[in-house]
């Protein structure tokens, strides 16, 4: 569950339409692109857009911002704020316009294509980024307006877009020598063909590994289930999940099964094929840490945490190492509780990591008398997501929707709704994408498809996407718990994007760092079980009965179970990430398996039966995605939203009173001053881990 962004050069993975780009297109008035949408919020046509548009659109974007950066450096004038700050947002209007949608499409929908033309572009968008960011006469001028910027009789948001542009420039190697720079160029087009390329293996070795049973293997799972699963052959097909235990484990009864499922997910990109991912992760992390060494950093982790909250890799591994301590004696405890259970019922067999979840889901069924199944019919996606999450929303916030049926949208499953404030002016566009297919990458994420804007005089278009398993025709779409919460996530972020109120594109809504991005989508799970929400949605798909309170209660009574696994399983991928982004350009790995090992045992978070969320060959977030050296933001931001939350308590839990001070104070401010004193001004106070531990029930 995390956010994808587009920002001047983007990660391009592959996308929707299948009509052919063998002959090459041209940039006229035939390319969808040619001119802004004349949709509603200047959102993108869908039904015009086809793959030959994307790479002619592209490339005049690229050209487009180029020459408008010219035209800034050959400007003789003294640089000001209009002339140079103002001018440089402006330049990349057409480039942002179509990597947006092609960021969009690429990642929810993809065809052979659109993956040519991302592994050609890719390098190609890397340079280009870098003869933005490594132009001395640019910053020159950006350097000139930020040491003068607080003599200069400007606004906050503008001194702090000056900050913000100083800081990527200067993190991005402003300050290296000639021959310097253009070693950086070249290992950053290194970098970006070997992220695009492990994306690309990463999806067709997560297709590839879809695993095939007969109906006797698959005892357990319900019949809505197993029509969902049958294939025209007879077998059922279950597709793969981006996480190493996947869902549907909890559910089968055959031990072998299990396995098999377990040994398919771990082992989908190390098959030695043209799938297989081994050496380019080890490719990626040294290439990464020959560009921090080339940028004066011991480490790309110490690199990669500039400009973030935690600031340094010694302040993640801080809190790291409280949260590995409690992780890892909660989940030892209840191993034992799972062998013991075992054991009382006459089996013999020691847990493995692949019965983790099966045995779980009976010992929650066995203590709280409470399973998915049960559940699951309290959980219908279109209640959840309009009678919970956008109930939630105008509860909290005042904001109200109505669906659009009138706008064209990249899949059938996709839908569109448009949001209003309190006083019903228009808020923004909200599309969702949620149900898994090939074209998709595994996950869940939110992006935009327009950013805010007064400069720009543009209102949001965001979207959701998810991988909910979709239904036979005719069925209803039934949530697990992870799921209903996975939608409350995703919509928070949603939100984050929705109420920015920024007059600078750059510092927008979500265009804040990774450890702080993760806040508001984190802080919003927490009403997927408040009570108020909770018996708005939470009724029977069939009957439209209540769920009733004694299966609510337990729920709340659940809350805490399996806390250890859950979070081991999270620390763990986050120790792996930034082993990986700690190493020397020099250091020689290789046994990917060994070098995980090593690292999760070096930092007390080694465990058989709990294997981290993601292993190295299938952690898209850190080796495709934007999450190198991040991976620990879930965590602090979740620090952050703890704390959040003991606020909102302290003042009375959900009301519209309270939503609007978390609007006006955090949530609409994208990222417009340091985000630490953003918080501080809302908390009176700097958060701490404590009220996360209190809640999560790791203290006593």
């Amino acid at each position: 569950m995390y956010i994808k962004k587009a920002i001047l050069s983007v990660a391009i993975g592959a996308s929707l339409f299948s009509i052919s780009c063998k002959n090459e297109a041209k940039w006229d008035e035939t390319n969808a692109f040619y001119a802004a949408s004349d949709l509603p919020y200047q959102t993108a046509d869908f039904a015009k857009i086809k793959n030959s548009d994307f790479k002619p659109a592209l490339l005049e974007g690229m050209r487009q911002q180029n020459t408008a950066i010219q035209n800034i450096t050959a400007n003789t004038e003294e640089p000001t704020f209009a002339n140079t700050m103002e001018a440089l947002e402006l330049s990349g209007l057409l480039l942002t316009r179509v990597s947006n949608v092609f960021y969009l499409l690429t990642s929810a929908h993809t065809n052979s294509d659109l993956i040519a033309i991302n592994n050609e572009l890719a390098p190609k968008f890397a340079a280009h980024e870098d003869g933005i960011y490594l132009n001395d006469a640019l910053f020159e001028r950006v350097k000139k307006l930020y040491t003068d910027r607080t003599h200069l009789g400007l606004q906050q948001e503008q001194i702090r877009l000056i900050e913000v542009y100083y800081e990527r420039f200067e993190q991005a190697g402003a300050n290296l020598s000639s021959t310097d720079k253009e070693k950086l160029k070249k290992i950053n087009q290194e970098i970006a063909t070997m992220t695009n390329s492990f994306s690309d293996k990463l999806l067709a070795a997560t297709k590839a590994g879809s695993v095939s049973f007969s109906l006797e293997q698959l005892s357990g799972l319900s019949p809505e289930t197993l029509t969902s699963l049958k294939q025209e052959n007879g077998q059922y097909n279950i597709a793969l999940s981006n996480t190493t235990q996947q869902p549907i484990s909890s559910q089968l009864q055959d031990a072998a099964t299990r396995e098999q499922l377990f040994k398919a997910s771990w082992e989908r990109a190390e098959k030695k094929d043209k799938n297989d991912t081994q050496e380019l992760v080890i490719a990626i992390a040294k290439k990464r840490a020959e560009k921090a060494n080339l940028l004066g950093f011991e480490t790309y982790a110490a690199w990669s945490l500039q400009g973030t909250m935690a600031q340094t890799p010694d302040r993640v591994f801080e809190m790291l190492n409280t949260l590995n301590r409690h992780a890892l004696e909660a989940a030892n405890e209840e191993e034992q509780v799972l062998q013991n259970m075992m054991e009382q019922q006459g089996e013999s067999t020691t847990l493995h990591a692949a019965d983790w979840s099966y045995y779980a889901e009976k010992l929650k069924a066995e203590q709280y008398a409470l399973n998915q199944e049960e559940l699951k019919p309290y959980f219908e996606l279109n209640k959840v997501l309009r009678d919970g999450v956008f109930f939630m929303a105008k509860y909290l916030y005042g904001v109200s929707y109505i669906e659009r049926t009138d706008l064209p949208v990249w899949h059938e499953d996709v839908k569109v709704y448009e949001f209003f404030n309190q006083d019903g002016s228009q808020l923004g566009l909200f599309y969702t994408d949620y149900y898994q297919r090939d074209s998709k990458q595994g996950g869940a994420w939110m992006s935009n498809i327009v950013d805010q804007s007064y400069l720009t005089k543009q209102l949001p278009v965001v979207y959701n996407v998810a991988n909910f398993p979709k239904p036979a025709d005719g069925n209803p779409t039934l949530l697990s718990l992870d799921e209903v919460i996975t939608l409350f996530h995703e919509f928070g972020h949603a939100l984050h994007g929705l109420f920015a109120e920024q007059k600078y594109p750059t510092l927008s809504g979500t265009n804040v760092s990774r450890d702080f991005v993760e806040f508001p989508s984190q802080f919003h799970e927490h009403f997927a079980f408040d009570p108020l929400v909770l018996s708005n949605y939470a009724k029977h798909y069939q009957t439209g009965y209540i769920m009733p309170k004694e299966l609510e209660e337990r729920i709340y009574a659940s809350a805490g179970f399996n806390k250890g696994y859950d979070l081991t399983e999270l620390l763990g991928a986050t120790i792996l990430d930034l082993a990986w982004h700690s190493i020397d350009a020099n250091t020689t790995i290789t046994d990917i398996h060994q070098f995980e090992t090593d690292a999760l045992k070096q930092h007390n978070i080694y465990s058989k039966t709990v294997p981290p969320r993601y292993r190295s060959t299938y952690f898209s977030h850190i080796f495709g995605g934007g999450y190198a050296a991040g991976y620990y933001s879930y965590k602090w931001s979740q620090m952050i939203d703890y704390d959040a939350y003991a606020w909102l308590m302290e003042h009375g839990g959900i009301s519209l009173e309270n939503g609007n001070i978390l609007r006006k104070k955090l949530f609409s401010r994208g990222n417009t001053m340091p985000l630490d004193k953003l918080y501080r001004d809302f908390r009176e106070k700097d958060p701490t881990i404590d009220a996360y531990l209190q809640y999560a029930g790791f203290t006593k």
